[in-house]
């Protein structure tokens, strides 16, 4: 599966100096790209129940931004990081903040973001929502509408009695 990023628009979209990015690529050749590919795996997996993944290009604006937010941690601990250092702390609520965002998009009942399809269109990418109901103005309508069904069912054989 191909990632929602490529090597350059991580570059354009993480916090890290794209210094540190090329430092990581030239040193362990690849593993940006396979982060990149397996998080991106793993933002279909959270989105799955209630979106239709993967997203189709233009990728969403917001999922390359989380895409991006995620990486950026394990590329700067590949690179090695004082554990101290505040930008690095900074950057880890930051993915933390990722996850908690992908959490609330996944989630039909209270989750506030509705994902595009793809970045061009406004169309809703949303394609398992809640559960469906079934209401008439009167109390007594669904019965007559049962009966009605059942008859219809009974009459053409296409009823599952034995």
């Amino acid at each position: 599966m191909p990632a929602y990023l490529d090597l350059n628009t991580f570059k354009a979209l993480s916090t890290l100096p794209p210094e540190f990015v090329d430092e990581v690529e030239a040193r362990y050749p690849g593993f940006i790209t396979k982060q990149l590919e397996s998080h991106s795996a793993l933002i279909d997996a959270r989105l799955r129940k209630r979106y239709a993944v993967p997203f189709s290009t233009p990728y969403p604006v917001a999922v390359e931004l989380w895409l991006a937010r995620v990486v950026t941690v394990p590329v700067w601990m590949r690179r090695g990081v004082d554990p101290n250092d505040e930008q690095f702390a900074e950057a880890k609520a930051s993915a933390d903040a990722a996850w908690e965002e992908m959490r609330e998009a996944a989630d039909s009942h209270e989750g506030l973001f509705d994902l595009p399809l793809r970045a061009n269109t406004t169309e809703s990418g949303i394609s398992r929502g809640g559960p469906f109901g079934y209401s008439e103005a009167s109390p007594y309508v669904w019965t007559d509408e049962q009966r009605r069904t059942g008859r219809r069912e009974d009459a053409s054989g296409g009823g599952t009695y034995g």
